[in-house]
């Protein structure tokens, strides 16, 4: 059976991603900074029966190589990473107030974390044959090409692991392996919560042309072909999840 590693697939989109990618057959290996008790992560494997979770910081790079290796001792070789775990700003508001400490602990998570974790798995994928088509697929944001100057940050982070996932789709090419991009509109999970009240009337008024919002059901979706290898020949492909709302309008 193929194994997919989700960060941040215990909740909101990662979970929509965890119920698709379960649903087509894949096991699953579900990584999170939250212990193992806690509330959110008992829900969410009652919801994926089988599935593992396994607890860790993503910015704790130098643990990266002990948590792949855990995974992979308990569960098996990895098919598909989907590094989908970010955080947002710290503080939303004028990015010229922008502290170096809340700058940091984005990047940390959204960038840094998540390209090592990636490294690693890729070397593992590099260093063995494999019967079964592996892929790599970077969960971003439409941030990633649209800027928000109060949470200037964010958007920095989501620019830079576009760019990274696109490195990793050259590299990894020619060794048969895909490297998929996703960028997510205005997504209904816990984390659109505060924003929630604020966007009604704008989705209503036209900001995102499917007149809704978003379900991590839309991300699950797009996600299967890409890790079962349907989209093979679109290695590097950038993929909005946005109901039209980064399309440029007049």
């Amino acid at each position: 059976m193929r194994l997919a590693v989700i960060t941040g697939g215990h909740q909101g989109v990662g979970l929509g991603i965890a119920e698709a990618l379960q649903e087509a057959g894949f096991a699953l290996a579900l990584v999170g900074q939250a212990p193992p008790r806690h509330p959110v992560i008992a829900a969410a494997l009652g919801r994926l029966p089988g599935a593992r979770y396994f607890q860790h910081d993503l910015q704790e790079v130098k643990k990266v190589a002990q948590l792949v290796s855990e995974i992979e001792t308990t569960c098996g070789p990895i098919s598909t990473l989907v590094s989908n775990a970010g955080v947002p700003a710290r503080i939303a508001g004028d990015m010229l107030s922008i502290e170096p400490a809340n700058f940091d602990f984005v990047l940390d998570i959204n960038l840094r974390g998540s390209f090592f974790l990636a490294q690693e798995v890729a070397r593992r994928m590099v260093s063995r044959p494999a019967s079964d088509y592996r892929a790599l697929i970077f969960v971003t944001s439409v941030s990633a090409g649209m800027v928000s100057v109060d949470r200037a940050e964010y958007c920095i982070s989501k620019a830079a692991a576009s760019m990274a996932a696109e490195a990793f789709a050259v590299r990894l090419a020619p060794e048969g392996i895909g490297v998929f991009e996703l960028r997510p509109g205005l997504i209904e999970t816990e984390m659109s919560d505060e924003i929630r009240a604020r966007h009604e009337a704008r989705i209503a008024g036209g900001l995102v042309p499917a007149g809704r919002w978003g379900q991590p059901a839309d991300i699950g979706r797009v996600v299967v072909p890409m890790a079962m290898g349907a989209m093979d020949f679109a290695t590097g492909a950038i993929v909005p999840v946005d109901g039209g709302l980064s399309i440029p309008r007049r």
